[in-house]
C-alpha cells in the first residue's frame, strides 16, 4: 500500500469489487444502517454498522480482505481507515451501494433497493 493510499485510503470500483467477491479474494463488509442493509445489500455482505465497529471488531477474521461498503462511499471509507490502522485488509468500495447498482450488479433480498 502506498504513501497516498495510507493517507487517502485505498479504494476500488464496483468492477474490481465484483471480481475479488467473486472469487473470495474479498469480503464485503456493510457499514451502512440496519435499515438500509435490510433494503438491499451485496450477497453475501457481513453486516457491522460503522459507529458499532470499535467494538466489534472480533467478529472480522484479520486474514481475510474486506472491502468496505456504505451507500456512497463516505462512511464506509472512514470505516476501511479505521480497520486499517488496527491491522486489519481493508479498502473501499469507490461511490458505494450507489454506484454499484448504477452498475446493475446483484443484491439482495431480490428485488432490493439501495436507500
Amino acid at each position: 500500500m502506498g504513501l497516498l493510499s495510507l493517507f487517502f485510503g485505498a479504494s476500488v470500483s464496483v468492477e474490481e469489487a465484483a471480481d475479488q467477491f467473486g472469487r473470495r479474494e474479498a469480503f464485503a463488509l456493510d457499514v451502512r444502517e440496519r435499515r438500509e442493509w435490510k433494503a438491499g445489500r451485496i450477497v453475501g455482505s457481513k453486516h457491522i454498522p460503522s459507529g458499532s465497529l470499535a467494538v466489534r471488531t472480533a467478529e472480522l477474521d484479520a486474514n481475510r480482505r474486506y472491502i468496505a461498503v456504505c451507500r456512497s462511499g463516505a462512511r464506509s471509507s472512514r470505516a476501511a481507515s479505521q480497520l486499517r490502522k488496527e491491522g486489519f485488509d481493508v479498502v473501499n468500495l469507490k461511490g458505494g451501494m450507489l454506484a454499484w447498482r448504477r452498475a446493475k450488479l446483484p443484491l439482495e433480498p431480490r428485488g432490493g433497493r439501495v436507500i
